[in-house]
């Protein structure tokens, strides 16, 4: 299975740790998952580009 793998820098993981352990999962990955996995979903509901835009606004993603 392929696995991709993605830098993130040191404050960006200890802070996604913490969170992680606040909110009870396994581990960072698990949490990064998830959180991938729902600005997905989120994105693929979307009906036209400009519903796109805002949702990822909303998201705090894009300005």
């Amino acid at each position: 299975m392929f696995e991709p793998k993605i830098k993130i820098g040191k404050d960006l993981y200890a802070t996604l740790k913490k969170a992680a352990d606040v909110a009870g999962y396994s581990s960072v990955d698990e949490f990064i998952l998830h959180i991938l996995e729902t600005a997905a979903a989120e994105v693929e509901q979307a009906q036209s580009e400009e519903e796109v835009r805002k949702r990822l606004q909303g998201l705090g993603y894009i300005e």
